[in-house]
């Protein structure tokens, strides 16, 4: 992988490389699997892999992934990796111009819709992940009343936190410790808002 960094995106073409339904199912997959082929990413997603590879190189275009070492001896096989751990896309990159404020709107709100529907589907299968994992999952909001500074505080600490079981998380897996591992995802929102 070229950074162990997130990459922050700031330029609206790249947004939009991203913001496409498929494109974003496909960059989360990837940074699920780490590593995979078209092929094997058109399985998960249940699209034809010529559309899949189409997707992949533009995700490519934009530098979001890049060509990864081959897995196999099958010199066909073209395997991809995320470029960098992740992406942050911040609103403050996005302010001051019209056109550049609805790119951003119309992504966070594709990612919105994304994360809605990946918790319903987990909701519709819940019964089919037994005990454990039921009493382990969460969903749950909390009310403050904050300032700007504390809000952002918060979400540093938060950040943090994520970053220290994801490097626990990775180095278990690397020593082989898969047994019981899952893919988790956690969503977040702190917003503010009036009643």
């Amino acid at each position: 992988m070229a950074s162990k960094e997130n990459r922050r995106i700031t330029d609206v073409g790249t947004l939009k490389a991203l913001a496409h339904p498929l494109r974003a199912n496909l960059y989360r997959l990837l940074c699920m699997e780490r590593v995979a082929t078209a092929s094997q990413l058109a399985e998960h997603v249940d699209e034809a892999v010529s559309l899949v590879s189409y997707h992949l190189r533009k995700l490519a275009d934009h530098g979001l992934i890049e060509e990864a070492e081959p897995q196999t001896a099958d010199g066909r096989e073209r395997w991809w990796q995320p470029a960098s751990d992740g992406v942050s896309i911040r609103d403050e990159d996005f302010r001051g111009e019209p056109a550049r404020a609805a790119a951003h709107l119309a992504a966070s709100r594709l990612f919105h819709d994304q994360r809605a529907d990946q918790y319903r589907r987990f909701l519709d299968q819940r019964p089919t992940w037994g005990p454990e994992w039921n009493t382990a999952s969460m969903d749950n909001e909390s009310w403050m009343r904050l300032t700007p500074a504390e809000l952002t505080a918060l979400r540093g600490e938060l950040e943090a936190l994520l970053r220290t079981y994801d490097a626990q998380a990775r180095a278990a897996e690397a020593a082989g410790e898969t047994e019981g591992r899952e893919h988790v995802a956690l969503y977040m929102y702190g917003f503010p808002f009036r009643v």
